[in-house]
């Protein structure tokens, strides 16, 4: 009896442990910040009834952040430098928070632009279902596609992870200026 045993408790233990890694894998390897804050924005831009939206950094000088929202299909939001600020803060001035997207996302400073596609606009996601789409990050040299398949973009596994991580933190950062921007009283 106790060979008939062993062979079960060792196959009970082996179904547990890769249960245990098909439930906490994904989890644990994306730990990601940014869908709690893209669920904010996306709501508050739901409730203004606005597609667009665009606001001074007010932790980095100089530099803008701008939203373009799909609702229900993506958010489209870009950071960086723009080459000519005095007219920039006249379109945020004017709330022409499209024109500030398309100003920004054609005219930044060089090697300042991050862009982030977020394609069912609910935060980064490192590691979509097959078959589900997937968002993407491009900030300078680094491009990302976060489809989780690391080896047909040349990376190791842990440069993808360092990668989502970095991107992930920029576009918590990026979601939260906007939504302070639209939480401040016109």
């Amino acid at each position: 009896m106790r060979r008939c045993g062993r062979p079960m408790y060792a196959g009970s233990f082996i179904v547990a442990v890769l249960a245990w890694l098909c439930t906490a894998g994904p989890a644990a390897a994306q730990n990601a910040q940014s869908p709690a804050a893209a669920k904010s924005l996306v709501s508050a831009l739901d409730q203004a009834k606005l597609q667009a939206i665009a606001a001074a950094d007010p932790a980095n000088p100089g530099v803008y952040v701008a939203a373009l929202y799909y609702p229900g299909a993506e958010l489209l939001v870009v950071q960086a430098k723009y080459s000519a600020p005095a007219a920039m803060e006249a379109t945020l001035a004017s709330k022409d928070y499209r024109e500030a997207y398309v100003d920004l996302n054609g005219a930044a400073e060089p090697g300042t632009k991050i862009f982030i596609e977020d394609l069912k606009a609910d935060g980064l996601n490192a590691n979509p279902g097959n078959d589900q789409p997937f968002d993407s990050y491009d900030a300078g040299t680094q491009h990302a596609q976060f489809n989780h398949d690391w080896k047909a973009q040349k990376m190791s596994e842990d440069q993808y992870k360092k990668i989502f991580q970095t991107a992930d933190q920029q576009y918590e950062h990026m979601l939260t200026v906007l939504l302070g921007a639209l939480k401040k009283p016109s």
